[in-house]
């Protein structure tokens, strides 16, 4: 290209395009000259000159020590460097890259040129997918976690190899709708679901197959289950269910379960109680009731408690649950 000439105005032209601040620094007397960007960038007041020691007040004091040494370092490195750091201005976080190059290439008389970036966007981009791979790997850790305990509980429950295929692909798809049920939208807000749907979905596979209508009666008031909770509530409410089917009232035709809901002093108490069944002449083993996910889900995720009566009628079991834990 002929006839292009980069004269001052020009060069201005493309920095201000481009977002480029400009510094100088004598490295005898310490002094830093900024250019308009500069101050407005570092939310200094233009003074025309400028030293290290005013600008490190408005540097993050978590960054303060490391920009210090990188800052005395770079004339003794070797090419480009390049400095991330936080700035405090005007109340807000604002990141910074300072780069230049270091041994004395490029230095004029005794003076260093480089430039300041805002890069601010970029390191908000950076966090949030930091973020969301910690998220992603929290929740990869809690599948596997639970995943192991669904295998632990079906083996124990289950004696043959396609009774446990079935047993865990049941567990995994009350998990799965319940997590349907809560989980938002893309870019829609989190949503609850009311328990008495969630109850109704979660035992649907055992109110009327091979049985008398209505087998499974629910009756609960508008309670609003949010996302956290559900997962937790789906997995104790699969293995009441699983274990009705197996000794219950829910392993005859005639068998009926009745889950009543009440709700006192912030504390939502769920009866499952059982009746229609084969006649109980002892409590399960610890096998049957009681599991160590099922106590864990209620105590640490629902804040709740679980305990049972063995009737000759049927099972009375009673799950006392945080209100507030519900609704998380």
């Amino acid at each position: 290209m002929t006839g292009l000439v980069w004269d001052v105005e020009k060069l201005r032209t493309a920095t201000e395009a481009a977002g480029i601040a400009l510094w100088s620094w004598n490295v005898d007397t310490d002094q830093l000259e900024l250019d308009e960007r500069g101050y407005l960038l570092w939310g200094v007041p233009n003074t025309g000159s400028i030293t290290f020691e005013v600008l490190s007040a408005c540097i993050h004091p978590e960054d303060l020590d490391r920009v210090r040494a990188s800052f005395a370092a770079t004339r003794d490195m070797h090419g480009a460097y390049e400095t991330d750091f936080r700035i405090l201005c005007d109340g807000k976080v604002r990141w910074i890259s300072a780069r230049g190059r270091g041994d004395d290439q490029g230095i004029v008389g005794r003076i260093m040129y480089g430039v300041f970036l805002d890069v601010t966007e970029r390191k908000k981009a950076e966090e949030a997918r930091e973020m969301l791979a910690g998220e992603m790997n929290h929740r990869v850790k809690n599948i596997f976690a639970i995943t192991s305990a669904l295998t632990a509980m079906s083996a124990r429950s289950t004696t043959t190899k396609d009774e446990m295929v079935r047993d865990v692909g049941q567990r995994i798809t009350a998990l799965s709708i319940a997590r349907d049920m809560v989980r938002p939208d893309l870019g829609q807000q989190k949503k609850a679901a009311e328990l008495g749907e969630l109850l109704k979905t979660l035992l649907q596979p055992y109110a009327n197959a091979q049985s008398q209508e209505d087998r499974v009666k629910i009756d609960t008031p508008r309670l609003l289950v949010g996302e956290k909770s559900a997962s937790a509530l789906a997995l104790v409410v699969h293995e009441l269910a699983t274990n009705s089917v197996k000794y219950g009232a829910l392993s005859v035709a005639n068998g009926v379960l009745d889950l009543e809901c009440t709700v006192n002093g912030g504390v939502v108490t769920l009866t499952w109680r059982e009746s229609g069944g084969p006649p109980i002449s002892k409590a399960p083993g610890r096998s049957g009731f009681g599991s160590k996910l099922v106590v864990s889900s209620l105590s640490d995720q629902l804040g709740g408690s679980i305990s049972a009566s063995w009737r000759p009628t049927g099972a009375v079991i009673t799950l006392e649950i945080s209100e507030a834990r519900l609704g998380a």
